[in-house]
């Protein structure tokens, strides 16, 4: 039997948002987004958004959204596998992920006879950085060279497994002949490098930096050496996509925000994403502070569509997928030119823009502007809500002793690779220390020797480069 509701019924039903004012039901539409919070280069397309509450601030409300109901759900996963097999299912409108994990998304939504959509780049790095092979901390490798006839661990199908795979082709080995590659998870290669079962571990971010800093692992292979384009970005169900065109757009557009905050507070945000996720904030600042490590950056550069084509090719030799995805239809730059002219951005300027998040300060002895970022270091203090700059390492160092000496506790000290310019932690990086006592630093020890040998001087740890700069006063 029908249900009727006499005419105050139906007035409490529209007060109570049951019914549109004119009567009709009111439409409620979900907005299922899966999030990978711990794969902190994701935070503007996840955990920011979640935490600012910035997608609701986005939402349209006019039009024939005018009377809509907001189902706004989120679900945090580990890795992308999940998050795709939910998408499929329709339990999930959006999921942020990897090129290759992404790659997979697309090819299972195939596999189903539908279809998802890339939709923007969240954070990545044309040369490579952000994946990287760590080694157990009392280990003797110091590059990938050395790890010859070892077994190295990775999560198979990740992102940073087609990294390895491109490293070990370029050293001229074979995978299972020169060295083995198993396949594990980070949860497990964490205890597994600190009970040294495994000789060594390549992984994505913020693995190969989070461990090291950790204490039990050093970093001997940064993913730029091996010069292939990485990223992490949102894709969406194409269906929802086609319904909800304004959804995807206004989902866009706070991940714009997210990124404008970061940038400008990135102390404040990482604090913040250290807070759910775990990940310490001086390894969220290393990625998402001034010249970190990653660049993050919303615009479909040549690049990053080239990372995604690759990842299918990788993906089907090694057996993944059969799929034959069509990188042109399913990667689309549509949905966030959209957003960025509805913030009065401009999209054609950004696709040009390659600089990492630039860095606007003053030296903390001098005073002075920084205009030379090649030797750049950093000191956050502990208590002190912002990280000090200063133009060269001897400089910080100098600092350094003297911040120590006045029973200050240091955070954490960074500096700037001389060659790739990604930022390190600068106890665990090597320097070169020339004939006129300026220091520049590097991920790899071979190479500061490299750099020694052509330029002149000396290469250093950590600990004889602070004596040597105290000794130079």
């Amino acid at each position: 039997m029908p249900v009727r509701l006499t005419f105050s019924a139906l007035a409490a039903a529209a007060a109570f948002g049951l019914l549109a004012p004119d009567g009709a039901a009111a439409e409620t539409i979900r907005v299922a987004i899966g999030t990978q919070d711990t794969t902190i280069n994701c935070a503007t397309g996840g955990l920011l958004i979640r935490e600012l509450k910035l997608l609701e601030k986005h939402l349209p409300r006019e039009g024939r959204y005018k009377d809509v109901e907001w189902d706004v759900q989120w679900k945090n996963f580990t890795s992308g596998a999940p998050i795709t097999n939910e998408m499929v299912a329709g339990k999930l409108d959006f999921g942020g992920m990897a090129d290759f994990p992404g790659s997979l998304n697309g090819a299972a939504f195939q596999k189903a006879g539908r279809k998802s959509l890339f939709i923007t780049v969240l954070s990545g790095s044309v040369k490579g950085s952000g994946n990287g092979i760590v080694v157990p901390v009392g280990s003797e490798a110091q590059s990938l060279a050395d790890l010859k006839g070892k077994t190295i661990s990775v999560p198979f199908a990740s992102t940073s497994h087609g990294m390895l795979l491109r490293a070990v082709k370029a050293q001229g080995w074979t995978p299972d002949v020169d060295v083995k590659i198993i396949t594990q998870a980070p949860e497990v290669a964490g205890p597994a490098l600190q009970a040294r079962k495994i000789e060594a571990h390549a992984d994505f971010v913020p693995f190969a930096e989070l461990f090291p800093w950790r204490g039990f692992a050093r970093k001997i292979y940064d993913g730029s050496q091996a010069d292939a384009p990485t990223m992490h970005g949102a894709l969406v169900d194409a269906d929802y996509a086609d319904k909800y065109p304004e959804v995807v757009t206004a989902y866009l557009k706070a991940s714009i925000e997210a990124d404008r905050l970061i940038a400008a507070e990135p102390e404040k945000y990482s604090e913040l994403i250290a807070k759910v996720t775990g990940v310490e904030p001086e390894v969220n600042y290393l990625f998402h502070g001034p010249l970190g490590l990653q660049t993050r950056d919303l615009s479909w550069k040549p690049e990053y569509r080239q990372a995604v084509k690759t990842s299918i090719e990788t993906l089907r030799l090694l057996k993944k997928t059969d799929a034959d995805l069509d990188v042109e239809t399913f990667v689309t730059d549509r949905f966030i030119r959209e957003a960025f002219k509805a913030e009065g951005l401009d999209y054609e300027a950004q696709l040009r823009n390659y600089a990492q998040l630039p860095l606007k300060a003053k030296d903390a002895v001098s005073g002075q502007d920084i205009t030379d970022f090649s030797r750049v270091a950093q000191i956050w203090v502990k208590g002190e809500p912002l990280v000090r700059h200063y133009a060269s390492p001897e400089g910080a160092f100098r600092a350094l002793s003297q911040l120590e000496g006045d029973g200050k506790e240091i955070r954490v000290v960074y500096a700037q690779d001389r060659q790739s310019g990604i930022k390190l932690f600068g106890a665990q990086a090597w320097y070169v220390a020339d004939a006129d006592g300026k220091l520049s630093a590097f991920l790899l020890k071979d190479e500061a020797e490299k750099w020694a040998s052509a330029h002149g001087g000396k290469t250093l740890d950590f600990a004889r480069a602070r004596a040597f700069v105290l000794a130079s006063r």
